[in-house]
């Protein structure tokens, strides 16, 4: 996950086949949901594989991924990210 450049997003399941473990995406999801608060990891760069944050949109961990999202100048249609953006 630490290898996602700065502006690019990558799915659950893309993270899942680089760690040797295809079809694993939600213990992908699962592992992110645990890391600590002041983790140092980009897991805002980790999306589902519609494109979109996983995270329920009126949730505070929604606003903080989007934002950062878009500080690295990542764009959205509507709730979904553009695909150029994908690693």
């Amino acid at each position: 996950m630490a290898a996602i450049p700065k502006g690019s997003v990558a799915t659950y399941g893309q993270v899942a086949n680089l760690a040797g473990m295809p079809r694993h995406a939600r213990l992908v999801g699962r592992t992110l949901s645990e890391l600590p608060e002041d983790t140092k990891l980009p897991w805002h760069r980790v999306i589902n594989a519609s494109l979109r944050i996983s995270l329920r949109a009126d949730s505070d961990g929604h606003n903080v991924q989007r934002r950062r999202l878009e500080a690295e100048g990542v764009e959205f249609v509507g709730e979904r990210v553009a695909s150029t953006y994908r690693w």
